[in-house]
């Protein structure tokens, strides 16, 4: 590896936006790995630009920090990742997504009605949630969470 191949951690926060803290917080969780210089220097490597924008985007999208050192542990350590790489990666994360998105529309679509919290603070939750019913399915808005009203639920 070239020194021109490496770029110093003053310049990879410039080209990333993030501060030198970041971009040594990403370290300690193993989202990027430097090298040392001699002199004890860090040094990255380009294509860890693109890791750590990544990392900025999956956060945007609500991923932990955990999720996304899962899915970069899958691209290679010694080797720029190519397009490929990112792309089998990315499949896992498309399907997460997919989850939330499918989540959120829930949400959306009954938030105005019963969830299955177990409130009863409303007339429409003692309708279709009478007794808390949906409490036998565990704790949490069980409708929302996914769980349906059967006819044991139901008055």
């Amino acid at each position: 590896m070239k020194g021109t191949d490496t770029l110093s951690i003053g310049e990879l926060a410039e080209r990333t936006g993030l501060a030198v803290s970041a971009i040594r917080f990403y370290e300690t969780k193993g989202l990027v790995a430097p090298v040392r210089t001699e002199s004890g220097q860090r040094r990255f490597m380009r294509a860890d630009i693109r890791r750590l924008s990544f990392v900025l985007v999956a956060q945007e999208f609500g991923f932990s920090i955990s999720e996304i050192a899962a899915q970069m542990e899958k691209l290679p350590d010694n080797r720029a990742p190519t397009k490929a790489d990112w792309t089998r990666m990315s499949r896992d994360f498309r399907k997460h997504l997919d989850a939330k998105i499918e989540g959120l529309v829930a949400l959306r679509d009954k938030l105005d009605g019963c969830i299955g919290c177990g409130c009863l603070s409303m007339k429409k939750c003692q309708l279709y949630n009478a007794g808390d019913a949906a409490n036998r399915h565990g704790r949490g808005p069980r409708y929302l969470m996914g769980d349906r009203p059967d006819a044991s639920d139901e008055l």
